[in-house]
């Protein structure tokens, strides 16, 4: 990050030159992966945030301001997430909802910490963004990796009687820590083994070797840290040679694109996801509002977009300003009624009271465990 250093005074520059002029809007950036492989992580955050401005708008916005929506592609990949944060503070964007995946986020979050902006994520699960310390303008509405490796694990030595255990990830900040994590857990139970623990190279078109060095490990379930692009080649692979064990993966591959990619090959996989929230009547209601808007269902991590825009505009307005410290004191001081819940922050950023489920694909759909 050294490098960027004469485009944050850059940045900073134009971001003092919007805030000497009178404020007319509340702009909610939207960075993520809008295009390519993990879009469908993506987009779903930027219509949660379209619907939640449109629903603050029809009561005459915050503050007496418009809550304008503005979306910026970065494809998950680092190099782009820092470009697509120089953006929004250059538009003098208000609070950030994003980044998706915790490569991206890690990449960017200095940016939106130089300019003093609260940046959200709905799905960036790594550890390190809240455990570190060192990000005090970031906030999640999802559980941390930790927790879900730990349910990941515990569940392949618990429920499925693994005793011997492959593990795979792709080497990203996000899978690669995922894994590092499930086999800490599996090390320090003692009720199985970690035979293989290996990464594997995002985009490869064949993943053959990888599946090779499972098979022969001897491994009774294979555990896999990563994005359903790789999780359903290995998956295609593993039962096109016979392999049988159990998959277990985490919220990465809990998509309804890794089934449609998978086909066949997926039923049985299970994943870790966001904890079921289907009793929750402001689910129902952001779920009822996507259809009628899109014509279709939401797709993965939009309750916790839906509910990370709900957070952001709620402190605002609790906060009765946009000033950045008033904003972090209302997120970590005022609940909010959301589709994940009553929720509110920690010192850390983490909101409390969210969690995972392990989920399963029964007949072409991921289904809660039981």
């Amino acid at each position: 990050m050294r490098k960027i250093s004469s485009a944050f005074a850059v940045a900073a520059a134009v971001a003092l030159m919007g805030t000497a002029a009178q404020a007319k809007d509340i702009i909610l950036g939207v960075p993520g992966a809008q295009s390519g492989d993990l879009a469908s992580y993506g987009l779903p955050t930027v219509n949660a945030a379209k619907l939640v401005a449109e629903q603050y708008n029809a009561k005459g916005g915050v503050l007496g301001m418009k809550v304008k929506v503005v979306p910026q592609d970065d494809q998950c990949k680092p190099e782009l997430a820092t470009n697509a944060a120089f953006k929004l503070v250059s538009e003098n964007v208000t609070v950030a909802l994003g980044h998706i995946c915790s490569g991206a986020t890690k990449a960017a979050l200095p940016i939106y910490k130089e300019s003093k902006i609260v940046l959200m994520s709905p799905s960036a699960t790594n550890p390190e963004l809240t455990l570190g310390g060192g990000y005090p303008n970031f906030f999640r509405t999802i559980a941390r990796d930790d927790a879900q490796a730990r349910l990941a694990a515990s569940f392949a030595m618990d429920k499925l009687g693994a005793k011997t255990i492959a593990i795979i990830h792709d080497k990203g900040d996000y899978g690669k820590g995922f894994a590092e994590w499930a086999q800490k857990v599996v090390e320090e139970s003692k009720k199985a083994k970690v035979v293989l623990f290996e990464g594997v190279t995002p985009g490869a078109i064949d993943y053959s070797a990888a599946v090779q060095k499972v098979k022969d490990s001897g491994a009774d379930a294979l555990i896999f840290g990563g994005y359903h692009p790789e999780a359903s080649k290995i998956v295609m692979a593993m039962r096109k040679k016979d392999m049988k064990i159990p998959f277990v993966s985490d919220d990465g591959v809990k998509d309804d694109t890794f089934i449609k990619v998978a086909g066949e090959f997926a039923e049985g996989v299970y994943a870790s996801g966001p904890k079921d929230i289907s009793g929750n009547p402001l689910h129902k209601e952001a779920v009822e509002a996507h259809k009628k808007a899109f014509n279709a269902e939401p797709g993965a991590f939009f309750d916790n977009a839906y509910s990370a825009a709900l957070a952001l505009l709620n402190a605002i307005e609790k906060a009765k300003s946009t000033d950045y410290d008033k904003v972090v004191k209302a997120l970590q001081t005022e609940y909010v009624e959301t589709p994940v819940g009553k929720i509110r922050f920690d010192k850390q950023g983490d909101a409390e009271g969210v969690g995972f489920d392990v989920y399963q694909v029964v007949k072409g759909q991921f289904v809660k465990v039981q």
